[in-house]
């Protein structure tokens, strides 16, 4: 396994993440258990999750499944990195989502308690809650850190200025800040190029991309089809895509061919490649998938790999590419 510092931080993690989204939704308990078991076999200490998954009717919340898991063993929550996220309604009531102080006091609690944990690791903000001043989120971080209920702080699906806006306000505080940005970022969707993977260097932000294949359709969804053995990529929004963008993905396959590469590891690498990137989410559904995702991390693409891949996905911007506003101006 590879390690790297999570932003301007202090903490080590594994260079992929354990995506836990399928846990009691794709992937009963017994399979979720044995899935984190052989993450931290392989060396994967860096495990993501959220208040909100696996909360619908009819399936089982995500951080009870871990939770259950981290009460087998307690060295199994000290080998882990754990990862949650705030904002999204957790019920019907008028102050059940969001960013506000009460918000966020009544989620972590609710977190710990399913998870099973004194403490959450790193703490992001699902999105950014445009309705409730930096002054108010960072006064009820701080007091969560004081208490050791968390001890670094992240977000996720922020604009660079979001970010700009976030660490400014914590600046002012004498606060650390934001130490990671969870971004949808993958071959098939670079608008983070422009100004979130800017903003991020910038400020010392590691940035977790999620989607990294973007729904399957980076993971050789067309071979897979054929043979049989697709999971992904066929209803829905993927399905669209796919009929969108089926000549790139052909000549994507035809590219990983040539290299000798599984495309579900040139997605990965090409990300692992990019400056900033502290580690792509992966959310296997199976000991194998994650086992067949690890691979990804011995694959290091050369200069003509790269080249190609950017003539079938190319940079945002009518430039070339590279951050805002060159990549669109001068």
């Amino acid at each position: 396994m590879e390690y790297t510092r999570l932003g301007r931080s202090g903490l080590t993690v594994s260079r992929l993440v354990l995506g836990t989204m399928n846990f009691g939704t794709e992937t009963d308990e017994r399979e979720s258990h044995a899935v984190m078991q052989r993450a931290h076999e392989r060396g994967v200490n860096f495990f993501d999750t959220a208040n909100v998954y696996g909360t619908r009717p009819g399936e089982t919340s995500t951080e009870e499944i871990i939770g259950r898991w981290f009460a087998g063993d307690p060295e199994r929550r000290e080998r882990t990195v754990l990862a949650t996220k705030v904002y999204l309604p957790t019920g019907s009531g008028p102050n059940e989502g969001g960013l506000s102080a009460l918000h966020i006091r009544r989620a972590v609690e609710a977190s710990l308690k399913r998870l099973q944990t004194d403490r959450i690791d790193l703490y992001q903000m699902h999105h950014v809650d445009r309705s409730t001043p930096w002054e108010e989120v960072w006064e009820a971080f701080g007091v969560l850190r004081q208490q050791g209920k968390v001890l670094y702080f992240g977000s996720s699906n922020f604009a660079g200025w979001h970010l700009a806006q976030a660490q400014e306000a914590a600046r002012e505080r004498h606060f650390l800040g934001l130490v990671a940005e969870q971004s949808r970022y993958n071959l098939m969707t670079r608008w983070a190029e422009l100004e979130v993977l800017p903003a991020a260097r910038h400020y010392g932000i590691g940035v977790i991309p999620w989607g990294p294949l973007n729904g399957g359709l980076l993971a050789g969804v067309l071979r897979k089809r054929r043979e049989g053995t697709a999971a992904r990529g066929g209803s829905g929004h993927s399905a669209a895509a796919l009929d969108a963008h089926r000549s790139t993905l052909e000549a994507y396959e035809e590219l990983c061919a040539r290299a000798g590469a599984d495309p579900a590891h040139v997605g990965l690498a090409w990300l692992l490649a990019q400056e900033g990137v502290t580690g792509p989410i992966i959310g296997p559904r199976t000991v194998g998938q994650l086992d067949g995702a690890l691979a990804a991390l011995d694959l290091k693409p050369d200069a003509e790999l790269l080249a190609g891949l950017d003539r079938l996905f190319p940079p945002p911007g009518p430039n070339g590419g590279g951050p805002a506003p060159e990549a669109y101006a001068w």
